[in-house]
């Protein structure tokens, strides 16, 4: 077989050379992210113009995020080193002015509506008043005055605004309950429009454009989530949209200008999409037309919907960033995201289904290694996070890293992986550690079955929930592990559901439905505790974690670890103090996988 380049890790975790872009209001100049001293941070640059400003010169942690508040105005979201307590900071285009707006002592920034059409404004979410709720508030961007628009009762876990930007929607959850809230106007009380129990949601997405009723994803009595309309007065379901028969639909989008619908995007293996408005879909075909097979997305406009900033990317490629210019018609390319990774010399992530034992179809991609027969090869195993997400197609670093080193990689969507009808995801709840590790396990011997992965060679990688099932498989199916890698994974089941942060408190009882109650499931929770049942694990570990991660705390990684080295079992331990939930900081990444490569070359050799 053909001898395939060994890529530097660095190459596949390093900061992009831009990414984020983003156009002002006038579309008069182009914003976006780009690395100064090792973190992104924000520059902008007038079209037709080479000259770009630095605006920003944060160094501790990347800047999270950014939008254009009026012509003149960037607001940007930070945290400190991990904490998740964001807060924004106000900037001018040209760097000066800077001014943080909400930064609080262990206070939270929710973005509720940026207002575009209230240049001076924000609706801004905080818990600055009760640590476990989010208040609804006016910000002025000149002055940071807030003025409370909306006190939280104790239970409204969410909040949207009409195309005016009043407040004029919450949603409220008692743990269990679900109910959708509405008023006329900001001089009202809310009053309740839907309950629902939280297995079923009717999930407004926006108001009708004459701002009476609501666009909504809704399963209510569906298993797959729609596109419909809901009438504000009985809340009921007046109209459907569109619905798929195999997959949740929940995006729609919209002409804010032209006021029309223009399309819905889902994902099968892959995103699909289906236009509503003709405008939209000559657009995007002659975009497709001119950028070839990789997926192509509008991310960013002008206010006059004439301007657009497009992105490319595909399984094998970051993509590259397009200004394009619909009334000129010309298509300008900004930069490639990723130049130093060839796309020649990444490997094609393809869909597979498999069985699982109990009759499940398990949706899944496997990336085979370049240049390799698909037999007989070391398998990294990678479930997702979340739980309640999925996989979907697309460029992954840490999957093209673990590719080009020779390993196969499994990426499966689990009972409980979202996107798949609500059937799909009740399947999950309680199986922590029991039919959803069965499916991960099936999906490992159908490899070993089908002759693709080495029965011998089998590695179990993931992060926070991946991280707990890495765990899990390494404690509960022993056998079928040589090693594992675990970041910022769930350890200790009861330990986990006392330190969730105060934000989360309003889901409990939720999370006792979908995860289980500590004290009525104590034998279940023992038993699917890894940390608990850490006398079971053979295999060699290694662990990451941040010391600020408000999600997984530290402990569970130190419980794990304390265990395993007291039965004298092999643990990397790799703990970083400036990191939450996830390694963000690029020359954390870099130790990370580097070790990672090291671990999994000594265990899978």
């Amino acid at each position: 077989m053909t001898d395939i380049r060994q890529i530097p890790v660095r190459e596949f975790f390093k900061n992009p050379e831009k990414s984020g872009f983003d156009l002002s209001p006038n579309g008069q100049y182009i914003s976006f992210l780009a690395p100064y001293k090792d973190r992104m941070n924000i520059h902008v640059q007038q079209i037709g113009s080479q000259k770009v400003n630095r605006i920003t010169n944060v160094t501790e942690r990347d800047i999270a995020g950014y939008f254009w508040a009026d012509d003149e105005r960037i607001v940007y979201l930070r945290d400190n080193g991990g904490d998740e307590n964001y807060y924004l900071t106000a900037i001018d285009k040209n760097g000066e002015n800077e001014r943080a707006l909400t930064q609080f002592d262990n206070v939270r920034t929710q973005l509720i509506d940026d207002l575009e059409d209230f240049p001076d404004e924000v609706i801004v979410g905080l818990n600055k008043r009760n640590p476990e709720v989010f208040d609804a508030y006016r910000l002025n961007l000149s002055t940071a005055e807030l003025h409370m628009i909306a006190e939280n009762p104790g239970n409204i876990v969410g909040w949207l605004t009409d195309h005016e930007g009043a407040l004029r929607v919450a949603m409220t959850s008692d743990g269990v309950n679900t109910t959708l809230l509405h008023r006329k106007n900001e001089d009202e009380d809310f009053k309740p429009l839907l309950t629902t129990n939280f297995k079923e949601s009717a999930s407004p997405l926006f108001f009708t454009f004459d701002n009476k009723n609501l666009y909504a994803s809704s399963n209510l009595g569906r298993d797959k989530s729609a596109i419909v309309v809901l009438d504000t007065e009985t809340g009921k379901e007046i109209e459907k949209i569109y619905e798929h028969p195999d997959v949740d639909v929940s995006s729609l989008s919209y002409s804010k200008k032209r006021k029309v619908l223009s399309g819905i995007a889902y994902t099968t293996w892959k995103t699909q999409r289906t236009f509503l408005d003709q405008e939209a879909e000559i657009r995007y075909q002659w975009l497709k037309s001119q950028l070839g097979e990789d997926e192509v997305s509008i991310t960013s406009h002008n206010k006059d919907e004439d301007k657009f900033i497009v992105r490319t990317h595909s399984d094998r490629s970051l993509g590259a960033y397009y200004f394009y210019d619909q009334s000129a018609q010309t298509l300008e390319k900004l930069v490639e995201v990723s130049p130093w990774l060839k796309k020649e010399e990444m490997a094609e992530m393809k869909p597979i289904t498999y069985s699982s034992r109990d009759g499940l179809t398990i949706h899944a991609y496997l990336t085979l290694p370049l240049g390799k027969k698909a037999e007989n090869l070391p398998l990294v195993v990678n479930p997702h996070g979340g739980p309640w997400v999925r996989d979907t197609w697309g460029f992954n670093p840490e999957v093209q890293f673990l590719a080009n080193r020779g390993y196969a990689v499994l990426q499966m969507n689990y009972r409980g992986s979202t996107g798949y009808g609500k059937a799909f995801w009740e399947a999950s709840f309680k199986q922590w550690g029991l039919k959803m590790q069965d499916d991960i396990s099936d999906g490992v011997q159908h490899l070993i079955d089908e002759g693709i992965a080495d029965a011998k060679k089998v590695a179990i990688y993931g992060g926070s929930y991946g991280g707990y099932a890495t765990l899990a498989g390494l404690s509960f199916t022993p056998e079928l592990y040589a090693c594992g890698v675990d970041y910022v994974g769930v350890s200790n089941l009861f330990t986990f559901m006392q330190t969730i942060p105060p934000y989360w408190k309003p889901m409990l009882e939720m999370m006792y439905e979908m995860v289980g109650h500590p004290e009525e499931m104590k034998e279940q929770f023992e038993q699917t505790s890894p940390a608990l049942q850490a006398h079971k694990i053979k295999a060699p570990l290694l662990i990451a974690q941040g010391a600020k991660d408000p999600r997984v705390n530290k402990a569970e990684s130190d419980q794990i670890v304390r265990a395993l080295k007291e039965r004298g079992i092999d643990v990397d331990y790799l703990v970083k103090e400036n990191e939450g939930h996830g390694f963000h900081n690029e020359e954390n990444r870099f130790e990370f996988y580097e070790e990672m490569e090291k671990f999994l070359a000594k265990h899978l050799a």
